[in-house]
C-alpha cells in the first residue's frame, strides 16, 4: 500500500507540477522576450531535467561501490534514451489524438529550424560521449570540458536566435489569475513551486519504482537505464502532451529536444569526470537506439522539411526493442 500511495501520490505532483510548469515558463518566455526556442529548448527543457539530472549525482557522491556507479552511469544513458525514443513516440501519439481548430494534424506545428539545431546538437555531443569511453583516459577530462563549453554555446545560440513567443493567447497565470499581466515575482514563484513538485513527486515515483524492483530482483543498471528514467522523464512527458493539446508544437517538441541536447552534454560530462565510464552491452544497445531515433527524425527534416506525427510515434518501437534486449540479456 506504501509503494502504491508513492507512485500514485508522485505522479500526481508531476502532473500538477507540469500543468503549472508549462504556464508559468511561457510567462516567464514572455517577461524576458525570448523565443520559443530558448523557452522550450532551454527555460523549459532545463527546468524539467532536474529530476533525471539528480539521480545520477547522488548516485555517484553519495553512494558507494560498483551498484552507485552502476546507477550513475545507467542513469545518465538512459535519460536520453527515454526522451529519444518513448517521449517523442508519446509527443507524436498526443498529436495524431488531438486536433487543432478541428483538424488532424498532417504535420506537427513546429519550428524545423529548431528542430534540426537541437538534434543536430545532440547527435553530435551524444555520439562524442559515447566515443570517449574507449579514449585513452589522459583524453576523459578534455572531452567533458568540450561538452560542457559545446552545451554553453548551444544554449547562446538558442536564446540569441528565433523571434518572440506568440502570448496571444495565453492562459492566466494560475497564481494571479484577477490579472492580465502577472508581476514577474508571482511568475517566479509559480516555477519555483511547480519545479518543487516536479521533484518531489519523481522522487517518490521512483521510490516506489525501485521497491517493485527490488521486489523482482532487477539489477541496479537495468534499473536505472529501464526505469528510474521513465518516472524522471515524466516532466518532458506531460509538458509536451499540454502543449501538444494546445497546437504549441515547437514548445512541446523543443521541451523534449532540448532536454536531449542538455542530457547528451553536461550530464555525460560529469558522468566521465566522476566515474570509469565504461559502457556495457546494455548500456551501448541504449545509446545506438538513442542515436538511431534522433537520427531518422533529423534526416527526415532535411529531407522533408517537416515530420509527422507518425513518424515520431513509430519511435516507440525502439523503446519495445530495448526492452526486448534487456529481457534477452537479463
Amino acid at each position: 500500500m506504501i509503494t502504491f500511495f508513492y507512485l500514485i501520490g508522485g505522479l500526481i505532483l508531476i502532473l500538477a507540477g507540469a500543468e503549472m510548469f508549462t504556464n508559468g515558463v511561457e510567462w516567464l518566455g514572455k517577461k524576458l522576450k525570448l523565443s520559443e526556442g530558448a523557452v522550450g529548448s532551454i527555460l523549459a527543457a532545463v527546468g524539467t531535467a532536474l529530476p533525471e539530472t539528480m539521480i545520477p549525482i547522488v548516485a555517484v557522491l553519495y553512494g558507494a561501490g560498483d551498484a552507485s556507479e552502476q546507477i550513475g552511469v545507467g542513469a545518465i544513458l538512459g535519460a536520453p534514451f527515454m526522451l529519444a525514443t518513448l517521449a517523442l513516440s508519446i509527443t507524436g501519439i498526443t498529436a495524431l489524438l488531438c486536433r487543432v481548430n478541428g483538424k488532424h494534424r498532417k504535420h506537427m506545428l513546429v519550428d524545423t529550424s529548431i528542430l534540426k539545431r537541437d538534434l543536430g546538437y545532440f547527435l553530435g555531443l551524444y555520439s562524442l560521449a559515447v566515443l570517449t569511453a574507449f579514449m585513452p583516459t589522459s583524453f576523459r577530462i578534455p572531452m567533458a570540458v568540450i561538452l560542457v563549453l559545446s552545451y554553453l554555446f548551444y544554449a547562446y545560440r538558442t536564446i540569441k536566435d528565433g523571434k518572440e513567443v506568440d502570448c496571444q493567447d495565453l492562459l492566466p497565470l494560475h497564481l494571479c489569475r484577477n490579472k492580465e499581466e502577472p508581476p514577474l515575482y508571482l511568475v517566479i514563484i509559480q516555477l519555483g513551486a511547480s519545479l518543487g513538485g516536479i521533484v518531489l513527486g519523481a522522487h517518490f515515483f521512483v521510490s516506489g519504482i525501485e521497491h517493485v524492483a527490488e521486489v523482482f530482483h532487477i539489477s541496479p543498471l537495468v534499473l536505472a537505464l529501464f526505469i528510474a528514467p521513465v518516472a524522471t522523464e515524466l516532466p518532458e512527458k506531460f509538458n509536451s502532451i499540454i502543449w501538444v493539446r494546445k497546437g504549441k508544437d515547437t514548445l512541446a517538441m523543443g521541451n523534449i529536444t532540448g532536454a536531449m541536447v542538455f542530457q547528451s552534454s553536461i550530464i555525460p560530462a560529469f558522468g566521465i569526470a566522476f566515474t570509469p565510464w565504461v559502457l556495457s552491452d546494455i548500456a551501448l544497445i541504449s545509446t545506438l537506439l538513442a542515436l538511431t531515433g534522433a537520427a531518422v527524425v533529423y534526416c527526415t527534416l532535411l529531407l522533408k522539411k517537416s515530420i509527422r506525427p507518425s513518424m515520431l510515434a513509430a519511435n516507440g518501437s525502439l523503446y519495445l526493442a530495448f526492452v526486448a534486449a534487456a529481457l534477452i540479456i537479463y
